[in-house]
């Protein structure tokens, strides 16, 4: 599958320049689009404050100034805090693990496992990522992953890309066709008032084949790329030794079960960033002390990591902005409004993939799918009871249009971060993934056309 010819041709800034140019595209958006505001109530389900369907008035403009603009970007920072310092706590964690040489002698020993098998490696990856897509919505905390990634697959003869591909594209995926994604779906579901979990099935069937098809783009790139594997490299001073030690299975069973507690902590606990920054850094503490770096040794790896995590911790930090921007100017409702009112008076099958378009669209303004489900389900439930749509067919409109929109957006920071961390340029990225990017929305367009012929509910 082949990008079309405008794709190949297209070239991108850096990506502080682009996202700095959206931040001004939203300012200069308060500009002239009218202000207004919906009421809003706290949902004791979610614990999260919903618009109220109906209450739309226009209010006085408030347009964000040139300067207001710039002041803006520390702000974007300070609300996206908690995800900020979850990338430099989970990349100190994980620059502890490497100083330790345990990622190292580990790569080159599975290296050697897999020699003569290596094909299967990339659609493994793609199928674990993908797994933690669906099932927690990982994407932030890939980036910490990157370093270990490109070694792994350089040491396998595989470009940056592919390792982009399958990591942060399978995980992307997976989240955007998850039957159980406890940020988007489930809470798009309690929103709507359905029933948590209801009609996994149905979804489950269509996430096997988007991660399927998203596995077999992967693992063709992968042949297609290929090159010489890299020689392993080896710690100065530890002789080229390459076996793996009882204190290296200790620390790989002690960031397995890192793993496992987020994943449970996210599932049954409710946990946010800030339980998931406190896990890794206490991770990364006993893997400095069980890998004899001692307080001092592992203090200065984590200093290390912040220093590789500061880039990618700061396009976050920006992406955020353009949000706080258009929500300083009270053209965020408005936007809104103006996405989804227009679908009334389509037919119920065309409203409903029009739905898919509009999530998609807003997600370029908002990149936050839990942001998303609770600002726009609110306004599309009862326009949904109006044309006498299917609930759950909404909430798929939603899912397949917010979700696969992080695979492309550039106001996306975590994947903004992961191509910097990964040294992959952004027109790369878009290369390779826009083509397929627009065959999972005809898939999830054909989901939600099948749905509503099968009274999906």
């Amino acid at each position: 599958m082949n990008a079309p010819g405008w794709v190949k041709r297209l070239r991108f800034p850096h990506p502080l320049v682009l996202l700095t140019g959206f931040i001004v595209a939203a300012a200069a958006m308060t500009h002239f689009l009218p202000a207004g505001e919906y009421d809003r109530r706290e949902d004791p389900a979610t614990g999260r404050t919903l618009v109220v369907p109906g209450t739309y008035e226009a209010v006085e403009s408030r347009p964000v100034g040139w300067f207001e603009t710039f002041v803006a970007i520390p702000r974007g920072m300070a609300d996206a805090a908690d995800v900020v310092f979850l990338v430099f706590l989970i990349g100190g964690a994980f620059a502890v693990v490497e100083a330790t040489g345990t990622l190292r002698r580990g790569i080159n020993w599975l290296v050697g496992v897999l020699e003569g098998r290596e094909r299967w490696a990339v659609p493994v990856i793609c199928l674990a990522f993908a797994a933690a897509g669906a099932t927690e919505n990982m994407q932030e905390e890939i980036i910490a992953l990157v370093p270990p990634l490109m070694l792994f697959t350089s040491r396998l003869g595989y470009v940056p890309l592919v390792a982009v591909a399958a990591s942060a594209g399978s995980a992307f995926v997976g989240s955007a066709f998850s039957p159980i994604n406890p940020f988007q779906v489930q809470i798009a579901q309690r929103v709507s008032e359905v029933p948590v979990g209801s009609g996994g099935f149905y979804r489950l069937i269509f996430l096997l084949v988007a991660v399927g098809l998203w596995t077999w783009w992967t693992a063709r790139l992968a042949a297609r790329t290929r090159g010489a594997p890299q020689e392993p490299e080896h710690a100065a001073g530890d002789g080229g030794n390459d076996r793996l030690g009882r204190a290296d299975g200790v620390i790989f069973l002690l960031v397995a079960t890192t793993f496992g507690v987020l994943v449970w902590g996210l599932l049954t606990l409710g946990w946010g960033f800030d339980e998931l920054s406190a896990l890794f850094f206490i991770m990364g503490i006993l893997v400095g002390l069980i890998g004899r770096l001692g307080v001092t040794g592992t203090a200065r790896a984590y200093v290390d990591g912040f220093r590789k995590m500061a880039f990618a911790a700061l396009l976050i930090g920006f992406a955020r902005t353009i949000y706080v921007v258009m929500s300083d100017g009270l053209i965020i409702d408005t936007v809104v409004r103006g996405l989804f009112v227009p679908l009334e008076s389509l037919p119920v099958a065309l409203s409903a993939v029009g739905m898919q378009g509009a999530q998609t669209v807003l997600h370029v303004l908002v990149p936050s799918v839990s942001g998303q489900a609770v600002l726009t389900m609110p306004v599309l439930i009862p326009l949904a009871d109006l044309l006498a749509m299917p609930r759950q067919v909404t909430i798929l409109a939603y899912h397949y249009g917010a979700g696969l929109c992080d695979l492309i957006t550039p106001t996306n920071g975590a994947l903004m971060a992961i191509l910097a961390a990964s040294g992959v340029r952004f027109e790369g990225w878009i290369r390779f993934a826009f083509p397929r990017y627009l065959a999972l929305m005809g898939l999830g367009a054909a989901s939600i056309v099948i749905a509503l012929a099968i009274g999906y509910s």
